[in-house]
């Protein structure tokens, strides 16, 4: 039985968390207990409580329950750089048991793990470690955010392609209006449903307040009304590619 769903996007910076945040409350509207991981995060603040991340702040802000935030984020790196230099730096080695284990206590509190990935698919997490190798060993499905600007067709065909190509399931994709000023996003978005191959589960709007997830929750409807039927899916029913 799927328990979760894995968050990646075509670059960094194209509204990952705002989707997970947004898919987050959609689920908690339709009665499940959903709870939002960031199994790395690179850019953290010292705090009383030690280093803390945005991101993870913001997934588990709207997690219901509110896990330990060891949980939510166990690699929470100081440095605001790729996962596998912010690592190396204090001397940190990211370990894929480590993280299973974190998901696996989510998933026994919740009905539903939203886990957050890093910068673009192909990004590292360490040496040894790359993101398709924990999407597969946490045996989760992939959604795909696509941030719509130029030359976004290329980014995203690539991306899908390469999901697939690693052994994973592409789920479906998101869009993300990330550049108010973008020419052609109709046109563009024709055409990325066309070529990617599976559908587009919501489309998100360009804001002022991209934080604001509520803004954004009921542009996912469609998105979290497919993963609430997880629970009640055969295993294996949820490979749609």
């Amino acid at each position: 039985m799927t328990h979760g769903v894995f968050i990646t996007g075509t670059d960094t910076g194209i509204g990952k968390t705002t989707v997970s945040c947004a898919l987050l409350l959609e689920l908690r509207a339709r009665g499940l207990r959903a709870v939002g991981m960031k199994p790395v995060a690179s850019g953290c603040e010292r705090t009383p409580d030690g280093w803390r991340n945005d991101d993870a702040l913001r997934l588990l802000a709207v997690s219901d329950p509110q896990p330990d935030y060891a949980l939510v984020n166990p690699y929470a790196l100081p440095e605001p750089t790729a996962p596998e230099i912010a690592a190396h730096a204090v001397h940190v080695t990211v370990e894929r048991e480590r993280l299973c284990v974190a998901f696996d206590a989510l998933a026994g509190q919740s009905d539903l793990v939203i886990v957050e990935g890093v910068g673009g698919w192909a990004s590292p997490l360490s040496a040894q470690l790359d993101q398709s190798d924990l999407a597969l060993a946490l045996d989760v499905p992939v959604l795909m955010v696509v941030g719509l600007r130029l030359g976004c067709i290329n980014h995203a065909r690539l991306t899908a392609r390469t999901i697939r190509a690693d052994g994973a399931r592409l789920l479906g994709w998101i869009g993300s209006a990330v550049d108010a000023g973008f020419l052609y996003a109709d046109d563009t978005l024709a055409i990325l449903d066309r070529v990617i191959g599976v559908p587009r589960l919501g489309l998100l709007p360009h804001c002022k307040d991209a934080a604001d997830a509520t803004v954004h929750s009921a542009h996912l409807a469609g998105a979290a009304a497919l993963m609430a039927d997880f629970r009640q899916m055969p295993p294996g029913a949820d490979k749609l590619d």
